[in-house]
């Protein structure tokens, strides 16, 4: 392996058809080399099914939908028996590892394979208890996870879990990788490490309300764009997936 590698991981693979459907354009005509899929949504086996080939990583849902295993504690839910994002905090360890559990075997199921990684839909493992939990069940399975700063790559690579070496990436109200920020990042890359940029291409959602849907397809526009395959070619670079975390997988 060398001694860098970048891998280009979009979020919210079923979160809605529109947006799966661009995020498979980004990875099939474009240059993402991964996605994450949610697998508690309406949307979730048709967008397994449609992703076939791709290489996929769990995108551990914490903040909205129901619950994947059975025994999850009714009281850490809305009255509509849904994640409550801002209840993520008060989830113990053993909660979250189960439904961590559950929605790792739900994925195999929906996709006959496992996961490339696991990452976490809003960043919710941020509370500690949420990466306990989950850092419970990828430490047990040597499952690279996502980590978004250098606090939580400590801990992970402290318990033996593989983990990226440097983060790029963010939402907010205007779309975060434009085809000017992508250039810019890719010229100035780490000269080493495993470097995850993640991005969140797509339509704007057709069915579920978002407030980043205008961005997804300005983050797709991006991520087709042929400059942005020219600056890798010209950079020497070809994006990997998590797989680069695990050679003997």
């Amino acid at each position: 392996m060398s001694t860098r590698a970048l891998i280009i991981n979009a979020d919210d693979l079923g979160y809605d058809p529109a947006v799966t459907r661009g995020i498979l354009q980004a990875m099939r005509d474009g240059i993402v080399s991964s996605a994450s899929l949610l697998v508690n949504t309406p949307f979730s086996e048709a967008s397994a099914h449609e992703a076939e080939g791709l290489s996929l990583g769990l995108h551990l849902n914490l903040a909205r939908g129901t619950p994947v295993g059975s025994d999850f504690p009714r009281e850490l839910l809305g009255a509509n028996g849904n994640f409550v994002e801002s209840r993520a905090a008060s989830m113990p360890a053993e909660v979250v590892e189960a439904e961590t559990r559950a929605q790792l075997e739900r994925f195999t199921a929906l996709t006959g394979r496992p996961a490339t990684h696991v990452d976490v839909h809003m960043h919710l493992h941020l509370q500690p208890t949420v990466l306990e939990g989950l850092s419970r069940v990828a430490r047990e399975k040597k499952l690279p996870v996502r980590s978004i700063d250098s606090i939580m790559r400590h801990a992970l690579k402290a318990q033996g879990i593989p983990t990226n070496t440097h983060f790029l990436g963010d939402t907010g109200s205007d779309a975060y990788w434009t085809l000017e920020r992508l250039e810019a990042e890719l010229v100035s890359l780490p000269s080493e490490g495993i470097i995850e940029l993640m991005c969140h291409p797509g339509y704007r959602p057709e069915t579920v309300k978002s407030g980043y849907g205008a961005q997804r397809e300005v983050e797709l526009a991006t991520f087709q764009n042929p400059r942005a395959r020219e600056t890798l070619s010209r950079l020497g670079i070809t994006p990997v997936d998590y797989r680069v975390l695990t050679p003997a997988s």
